[in-house]
Parts: C-alpha cells; structure tokens; sequence
C-alpha cells in the first residue's frame, strides 16, 4: 500500500523546491498545477465549462492565466465558484494518477497541491507537509517569479489560508527562510521521519 503524503502550503514558501527534495529521496510527485494547466488547456469539456462559466478569463479564445489570476485573487467568491467549478475534474485527474501510481508499486506519492484543502484532497493523503515561510520574503520571491507587481503578490497571499492554519492541519510543516541548506536538512528530517531512504540524504 502506496503512503500519500499532501503538500502544501502558503504560495512563495518553496513548495516546488521541497517536492524536488522528495523526489530525489524515491517519492512519486504529482504536480497538481500542472494537471490543471493540462485540464483547462486540453480537456475539452472542462474548457467548454470554464468559458460558459468564466468568458472574461478567455483572450483570443485560449485562458489567459495572467487575466484570469489577476480577478480570481482579487474577488473571494469568484475564486470560490472557479474552484468549485475546476475541482472536481483536477480530483479526477489526480485519483487517476494515484492509481497508475499504486499499480505500478510506488512506495510513496506526493501530492504537490496549493490548493490542497480547499480540494478536499487532504482527505486522500496518509500525512500533510505544509511549507511556510516569512511574508516579506514570500513576496518577493511571488513577484520575481511571477512577474506581477507588489499589490497583486499581496493579493494571491490574501486569498490564501493563514500560516496557523497550515500548521494546525498539517503532520509536518518545513520552514523555508531562504537558507538551502537549512531548508534540505528540514527535508531530510522529515523524509526519515516518514520512513523514506536514500543514499541521497544518506540515510
């Protein structure tokens, strides 16, 4: 029986750094944004729902991300009647993968999902990691990394969970402070914990 492990966290904590950490310790990650890029892109009768829910998030007839990111994170219950649109065809997807995934006898998956509770997916997973770090430092590494400004990267942190909520709803959290080394020894602790081995982390 494969062990799911969820992770999570506040957007610019370094969440795509970890995953990469489990994965070189032998853990099967699920990028989760991807397949949502994937439905909305390619999935035809989620791409006729979202333009007959959500036109304005269409340019030229293809999603516009920046567009659509820009007015979901700026409106709270646009973002909730998107989400609530959107999750149930990313659970699908995800269930599906976890499946190959299981069948094909991969010991530990992990589930790379901001958006992880709000999914319901928590629900699939044996643990929970969530990633935080300082908002300051969030916010730069949002703006750089996105390319919008300092309003918006406030904006996206704004329509997220708070870090006590992460931390009350998560078996592990993994602080990020921007020190990798600090970061890989925080990873490391928790992949021994979980009972993962490699001669990576040399344990």
């Amino acid at each position: 029986m494969s062990v799911i492990i969820g992770l999570t966290g506040q957007t610019g904590a370094g969440k795509t750094t970890v995953s990469g950490l489990f994965a070189e310790a032998g853990a099967f990650v699920i990028n989760c944004d991807a397949l949502t890029r994937n439905i909305v892109d390619e999935d035809e009768l989620t791409d006729r729902e979202i333009k007959r829910g959500f036109p304005d998030f269409f340019t030229e007839g293809r999603f516009d991300r920046v567009k659509a990111a820009a007015a979901l994170f700026s409106d709270g219950e646009l973002l909730k009647r998107y989400n609530a649109a959107i999750f149930p065809h990313i659970t699908r997807l995800i269930d599906g993968v976890i499946r190959e995934a299981e069948e094909s006898g991969r010991g530990y998956i992990m589930l790379d999902a901001p958006t992880l509770f709000e999914a319901g997916m928590d629900k699939r997973c044996d643990k929970i990691i969530s990633c935080t770090a300082p908002e300051e430092l969030r916010i730069k590494r949002i703006m750089l990394r996105d390319g919008i400004t300092e309003e918006r990267a406030r904006a996206r942190i704004s329509a997220q969970h708070t870090e006590d909520f992460f931390r009350s709803h998560s078996d592990f959290v993994i602080e990020n402070g921007g020190d990798e080394g600090a970061l890989r020894a925080e990873a490391k602790k928790v992949i021994g914990e979980l009972g993962m081995r490699n001669s990576e982390f040399g344990i």
